[in-house]
């Protein structure tokens, strides 16, 4: 199930980037000298955190039955009996949604803000300014999750999660950032010693795009926010 919600958004997201994609490739320079001059826009972080919360909740109402029945009642009194203290560390969601999903969600929130971020190193390093950025990107991640949870555009207000008390539960408050941390990393850590270790053996843009797609989800969701192809790298088009 996590697989198809996950790849049904993908899609969603593909069919919104792909457009842009060509001129995104092409003023990519430009923008990124655009950004150095500029400082952080949170602004922007937020417009596109934004679109990636309509692309979860929108794949959310298409595929789960249960969050369709619960739109339907009175809003403010349902949302307020949905955000609640949790009892327990588990949510009674499979541990694969819980564990993977949750912080690949969390990384796709984080890349969005490094993507805002003024100067924010893209591949991984044991300097300062680069973990101080992921630590940055984390704590925007943690903001998001806590706004997916139980904030006004949430699983609570929209679907009713945690009207139950045994659906809702510490994990996804602690996993979410945590994991999101670990996943950024990871995902960094991957491009660069991997992806691009095969990118420059294959000339494929097909194989080079699918890389991408499959070895860093988090920021694939990420890229398509902006308007841009999933597999988009400011650093290196698929022909570099």
């Amino acid at each position: 199930m996590l697989i198809r919600v996950f790849a049904c958004a993908l899609l969603a997201s593909i069919s919104i980037a792909v457009p842009a994609a060509t001129a995104q490739e092409n003023l990519a320079a430009t923008a990124t000298s655009r950004d150095d001059e500029d400082g952080t826009d949170v602004l922007g972080a937020f417009t596109d955190s934004l679109k990636l919360l309509m692309i979860e909740h929108g794949t959310r109402i298409a595929f789960q039955d249960k969050t369709r029945r619960e739109l339907t009642g009175p809003f403010w009194s349902d949302y307020r009996r949905s955000v609640r203290l949790p009892r327990q560390w588990d949510d009674s969601d499979a541990w694969w949604v819980n564990y993977i999903g949750h912080p690949i969600h969390g990384a796709a929130a984080g890349y969005i803000w490094l993507d805002h971020e003024r100067r924010a190193p893209t591949d991984i390093s044991l300097s300062r300014r680069y973990w101080a950025s992921r630590g940055r990107a984390t704590a925007w991640a943690a903001a998001y999750s806590l706004q997916f949870e139980i904030g006004p555009l949430s699983e609570a207000s929209l679907g009713n999660v945690g009207m139950r008390p045994e659906t809702t539960g510490w994990v996804d408050h602690v996993v979410t950032p945590a994991g999101a941390f670990g996943w950024l990393v990871a995902e960094d850590a991957v491009d660069r010693f991997l992806t691009k270790w095969v990118e420059r053996h294959a000339r494929n843009k097909v194989v080079r795009a699918s890389l991408r797609l499959v070895l860093n989800p988090g920021r694939a969701l990420s890229n398509s926010t902006a308007g841009r192809a999933p597999w988009f790298r400011d650093d290196r088009p698929l022909n570099w």
